[in-house]
């Protein structure tokens, strides 16, 4: 029965909570549920604990379907926590998110609607997603678009974002982003050189300026702010008060961004 048991949270997908979790909310369950017979200063009161841990097995064994809705309650209500603390951080951090100096900004620095990327150049969503993200640019001529370096995938990604910011000051960021978006293979010290020769920028003043503390500060804000807003993977896109994680598509983020155009 144990190993149906298993296999059936398995399937609902939902085998993520720790095991006292799990227990913490099947015994409020039974404790609240009227089918189960008693009240909870009952069971508390009036049951041996022995008595109870019986009681709670058999049913256990008679309704497993319990645990699963016990799990997907727990989650949801963890999962509502969750976005309610992200929606405070985003608002008492909008400067950080969409204002920053230091985060180049693409298309109409006076848009109507901003997004906010977060990325690394050696993520192949991230790459796939670029295509995404210059179309929906291209379509429409009312949108801001700022990019957050984050380099969470190595030490060849630390530089390419600091290479992308020196760039930056050189006023060729979006062209460098976009080469290095579309470039095959990974974006080592050796191609991001390269590619910033090939574009024609001063590598003697891209090298000094990737030394500079400031880029290092930038991305470490970067982090900072991705981690407070649950952004743990790459890509991810902040859309007025919308935060999606993950890849997306041109369809998707029309609609995030119209959502945030006709909000009141």
């Amino acid at each position: 029965m144990q190993s149906k048991l298993r296999d059936t949270l398995l399937r609902a997908g939902k085998w993520i909570v720790p095991p006292l979790a799990v227990l913490g909310a099947i015994t409020a369950w039974f404790a609240l549920d009227p089918g189960f017979g008693r009240s909870k200063s009952d069971v508390a009161t009036s049951m041996p604990p022995d008595a109870f841990e019986r009681r709670v097995r058999d049913y256990l064994l008679k309704n497993p379907e319990v645990i699963v809705e016990a799990v997907q309650r727990l989650e949801a209500r963890r999962y509502a926590t969750e976005e309610s603390e992200v929606q405070a951080v985003l608002k008492s951090r909008a400067d950080e998110v969409f204002r920053d100096p230091a985060s180049p900004v693409v298309g109409n620095p006076d848009g109507d609607v901003t997004v906010v990327e977060f990325f690394d150049y050696n993520c192949p969503y991230c790459r796939k997603v670029a295509g995404v993200v210059q179309e929906v640019e291209a379509g429409d001529s009312q949108l801001r678009f700022v990019y957050k370096e984050f380099p969470i995938l190595g030490p060849n990604s630390v530089f390419a974002a600091k290479a992308a910011l020196a760039a930056h000051r050189q006023g060729r960021y979006a062209e460098f982003h976009k080469a290095l978006m579309q470039a095959r293979g990974a974006a080592d010290q050796t191609s991001v050189v390269r590619m910033a020769a090939e574009l024609g920028l001063d590598e003697t003043r891209l090298k000094a300026d990737m030394a500079d503390p400031a880029i290092q500060s930038a991305l470490d804000r970067n982090l900072d702010l991705a981690r407070a807003l649950r952004i743990a993977g790459t890509p991810g896109f902040v859309v007025g008060d919308e935060i999606l994680r993950g890849a997306t598509d041109v369809g998707t983020l029309r609609k995030l961004v119209d959502k945030a155009r006709n909000k009141p």
